[in-house]
């Protein structure tokens, strides 16, 4: 039996997060300037460009205004929210931090009513001493910057060699950016998941991209991001706060919500999810 992830959230917090989450994807500010160069400004734009145009914005303005200027929280989170949608192409191995990270991203933005920028939210909890305490927004933009330099590892990964499965990729993005940070625990249920990643075939299916398309967004995203990710740091490092801290909620949520984190358990279920999807997938290519 699959893990029932829903369950890790209640229905209505779960409606609510959906809702908030389209609600800005549709608003993401996902425009260019006048003066910039595309191809084709008519065509439609895929999930991966969209998020590729999202974090070039914020880049170039980070870029104009240097590593000193005061990045506001909403535009951040516009853009943020754009990446749920990779961390769900991934399948069910990455369920659980597809809702995290949702959940952590739509925390932010309703902070952005009170908290105009992100050195808003670090002064804030350095003031309350509350950095590293548990629902803290500092806690969940670190938790949000582990996400995005995530993805920009994974796709890094997948474009090293094209022979380069999803699941090498993913595995060894992991074990750079997020493993360093989280417990055993976690690390090994992660490991185990990692055999329900979907293929590099299907993976391009479900972005609707090529390979030569995939190439061009993902490098757009990897350079874009990389500065946002670096401002982050900064914002914690230039406050003495150490970036090394153990992130504990996993284990505090299995514990609330009895979350399967057996790795055995969990292998067998990821397995079984894997097949079927595999499956269903072939039979749509086959009837196509």
């Amino acid at each position: 039996m699959a893990p029932n992830f829903r369950t890790l959230f209640p229905r209505r917090e779960r409606q609510r997060t959906a809702e908030e989450t389209r609600e800005r994807v549709s608003r993401s500010r996902v425009s260019m300037d006048e003066e910039a160069s595309f191809e084709d400004v008519n065509t439609e734009l895929t999930q991966l460009s969209a998020v590729a145009n999202a974090f070039e914005e914020l880049s170039a303005v980070m870029k104009s205004k240097g590593f000193n200027y005061d990045l506001r929280l909403e535009p951040f989170c516009d853009a943020c929210s754009l990446v749920s949608v990779l961390f769900g192409s991934l399948g069910i191995a990455f369920k659980f931090a597809e809702l995290e990270y949702v959940s952590k991203v739509n925390d932010l933005a309703e902070a952005s009513g009170i908290h105009a920028t992100l050195n808003n939210i670090l002064d804030f909890d350095v003031r309350n001493d509350s950095v590293k305490t548990q629902g803290s927004l500092s806690r969940n933009l670190r938790r949000v910057r582990l996400g995005l330099d995530l993805i920009r590892a994974l796709f890094q990964n997948f474009l090293s060699l094209d022979d380069c499965s999803l699941k090498e990729a993913a595995s060894a993005a992991y074990a750079k950016t997020c493993a360093p940070y989280h417990t055993w625990a976690i690390r090994t249920a992660v490991s185990a998941g990692m055999c329900a990643l979907p293929t590099r075939e299907q993976l391009l299916l479900r972005l609707n991209e090529t390979e030569e398309s995939a190439e061009k967004q993902m490098r757009r995203y990897i350079n874009a991001s990389l500065p946002i990710i670096e401002y982050i740091d900064k914002l914690y490092t230039s406050r003495n706060i150490s970036l090394d801290w153990q992130i504990e909620h996993f284990l505090e949520v299995h514990q609330k919500h009895e979350f399967p984190i057996c790795p055995k358990k969990l292998s067998d279920q990821c397995r079984l999810k894997h097949t079927s999807s595999n499956e269903g997938e072939a039979k749509g290519l086959s009837d196509k």
